[in-house]
């Protein structure tokens, strides 16, 4: 009988003695995932840019503005909160967010106001937008004699209204001098208490219709000889002769600029756009707690349009 031999294997078997003596495999280091870092100079960037989209739109778009004082009272009380278009006219030196590029004559694209647009103006001795509406346009001879506007050698039509009752809003306050006041601190004589109980001032009022048909409000409370007058000139091409509503109350182009007037016409290369429409209105009321805005709102002032109303002719 032929013996056979196994073949003898290629390496040693390891029996479990020698699996225990070999040196087991070092655990592989743990490493932490710590995320991405914060590009700072990418975040930086994007901020950069964002402002600068929101600056360019107020500059060349619209821009909010805010109504401090009473000059153009009843149409904008002191608390409305309004969307400025700054494209009609083009755009100048006072199109600007902040008025801080050097004052100019230069116009883009120059367009001209019409009778009754309110506009936003940078007085000369000022870098402040004050809020006033066109009343006479380049060109037009322009008079004021007992507070009524003489345009051309012609009366513009003054109707007598109804007072307009306006809330007295006792915790309106107004900052446009050193001291904040009440609001309606002049018109204490009108403050009335109407059978409901409820506080308003009732003020004399007018309806002014300008020669296009533009017609608004205005309030004429008292007689001021110099407010109530103002000698004849002619409009300077490029200018606009501009009032506020509220006549006994408003420096304008009636005023020196010392007196914190406007000096006359105003170039319109200092116009930086026209109020469209009121977004929101707050009598006052509001704290420091956001949710006091809504007791604050006015009601019926959201979204009112500030373009004149114009009254079609017959032919």
């Amino acid at each position: 009988m032929t013996e056979q031999t196994a073949p003898l294997p290629d390496a040693p078997f390891a029996g479990p003695a020698e699996t225990a003596a070999q040196p087991a495999p070092a655990p592989s280091a743990l490493v932490e995932d710590e995320g991405p870092s914060l590009d700072w100079v990418g975040e930086i960037r994007g901020l950069f840019w964002m402002l600068f989209a929101v600056l360019a739109f107020h500059s060349f778009i619209a821009k909010p503005f805010y109504i401090p004082s009473i000059s153009m009272m009843p149409n904008l009380l002191v608390g409305d909160r309004l969307v400025v278009s700054k494209f009609p006219f083009g755009w100048n030196w006072a199109s600007a967010s902040f008025h801080i590029a050097p004052r100019g004559t230069w116009r883009v694209l120059p367009g001209t106001p019409t009778y009754g647009d309110i506009v936003i103006v940078v007085p000369r001795n000022r870098t402040d937008d004050l809020i006033k509406r066109v009343v006479a346009l380049p060109g037009d001879r322009i008079a004021v004699v007992n507070g009524q506007i003489i345009l051309n050698g012609k009366a513009v039509p003054q109707a007598a209204e109804p007072e307009i009752q306006l809330a007295a809003d006792p915790k309106l306050q107004c900052e446009d001098r050193a001291t904040p006041y009440y609001c309606y601190d002049e018109f204490s004589q009108f403050a009335r208490t109407l059978p409901s109980g409820r506080k308003v001032i009732e003020l004399p009022t007018l309806r002014e219709t300008m020669p296009n048909g533009a017609t608004y409000l205005i309030i004429k409370d008292k007689i001021d000889p110099e407010a109530d007058n103002f000698s004849e000139i002619t409009v300077l091409k490029g200018h606009v002769f501009l009032m506020g509503d509220n006549r006994n109350h408003s420096a304008d182009s009636r005023f020196p600029t010392w007196r914190d007037g406007l000096g006359g016409p105003v170039p319109l290369s200092d116009i930086g756009g026209r109020a469209e429409f009121i977004t929101f209105s707050l009598d006052g009321e509001q704290g420091r707690n956001p949710l006091s805005l809504w007791q604050a709102l006015r009601p019926g002032r959201s979204w009112t349009s500030l373009r004149p109303v114009h009254i079609v002719k017959d032919k």
